[in-house]
């Protein structure tokens, strides 16, 4: 069997860059090597492309506080328009073997918001995950939870600022739509970067200001007492979702260091204690709002779910975490795919809809 040569993109400007290389790390080591070669790609923090080692590619790869990118001195970079050999060494163009496929698992800002996948698409590579439209629309929460209403699938009630409305941000009127606490977060950003809760005033304006350092538009949404459920999705034209995990956190809601850093951050109940018929409205939902978001491949869909079985869609990450205590990969181990197939399928979709793209016309005189 002809092995294919899959390229890993990792780590990228955003500030869960640290998140991207324990992806990357898990990714690479449950990859079936039998079936691919593996071409590992690290972007730095200053945006620079760099092909490296399998042996060498992480410094402090063991410790989620410390883990960095090794930079090589080989970087490359990627010719849009061209049909072969389209990844090339940036110091003399010389071209590297043709990819058949491309994991970006780049999370966050330039990673998941569709910038990474326009280029691919330009480039004419098969990747995994949701093409352009459906990543930028989850990553801004506030267009997709618009898109989500739309569909009839609940969503937190909040208000929406630019930061050109900065000044008629109010407590006051906050609280009084709201109630409180109330949740600040980035427009757009993933993985509880600059979120905040808040009960004060003091807090509310700091939370203000910690949040558009992120972005140029912030969210305030009340906070929904309910339990906190994650379903997995994955699929193109026919998803399907996973069992579902609860998030049981320790502190005082799911933050960036309880998913990614502190193993003790929270507790995962995988699969959840829920109903049978609570499970199965949840997927239900899961792949409506999938849909709804033009998402592709796969995606972690994040629930509330209330007392009275009021169901909430939170979020809806195109690029979940691969770390050793994400849930999406856990989640489908519970539901029987294995880790190591779950990789394989992600793959063998992103070809799929790749030649799916390329059998389209591209002009009307074809």
């Amino acid at each position: 069997m002809v092995k294919k040569k899959v390229g890993i993109i990792f780590g990228g400007k955003s500030a869960e860059h640290e998140v991207s290389l324990q992806s990357a790390k898990n990714i690479v080591e449950a990859i079936d090597k039998g079936k691919y070669d593996v071409v590992l790609i690290g972007i730095d923090k200053e945006g620079k492309w760099h092909l490296n080692d399998q042996s060498s590619y992480l410094l402090h790869e063991e410790n989620p506080k410390l883990i960095q990118l090794n930079k090589s001195n080989d970087t490359v970079a990627i010719i849009p328009g061209e049909r072969d050999n389209q990844l090339i060494h940036a110091s003399n163009a010389i071209q590297i073997d043709q990819l058949d496929a491309v994991f970006p698992i780049v999370h966050g800002t330039l990673g998941e918001d569709g910038s990474l996948q326009g280029m691919l698409r330009l480039a004419n590579i098969p990747f995994v995950g949701s093409s352009v439209l459906g990543s930028s629309v989850c990553m801004d929460k506030d267009i997709a939870k618009r898109l989500l209403k739309a569909a009839g699938i609940n969503v937190a009630k909040g208000l929406v600022y630019s930061k050109a409305k900065k000044q008629q941000i109010s407590y006051s009127y906050a609280v009084e739509q709201l109630s409180t606490p109330i949740f600040i977060k980035p427009a757009n950003q993933g993985s509880s970067v600059g979120v905040s809760k808040v009960t004060t005033e003091e807090e509310f304006y700091k939370g203000i200001e910690e949040a558009f350092q992120y972005d140029h538009k912030v969210i305030l949404e009340e906070n929904i007492i309910g339990r906190e459920i994650e379903c997995s999705v994955l699929g193109n034209a026919a998803p399907k979702a996973s069992l579902l995990g609860e998030i049981l956190p320790q502190s005082e809601f799911y933050s960036y260091e309880s998913k990614y850093i502190d193993e003790k951050g929270a507790e995962l109940a995988i699969p959840a204690d829920v109903p049978k018929e609570t499970t199965e409205r949840v997927q239900e939902v899961a792949i409506r709002a999938f849909e709804a978001l033009a998402c592709e491949g796969l995606a972690r869909v994040d629930f509330f779910i209330t007392e009275d079985e009021e169901i909430y869609v939170n979020e809806v990450n195109t690029l979940p975490g691969f770390t050793k205590i994400s849930m999406y990969p856990k989640l489908w181990e519970v539901s029987g795919l294995p880790y190591k197939e779950l990789i394989h399928t992600l793959i063998e979709l992103a070809i799929e809809r790749h030649e799916q793209d390329n059998q389209l016309k591209s002009t009307k005189w074809d």
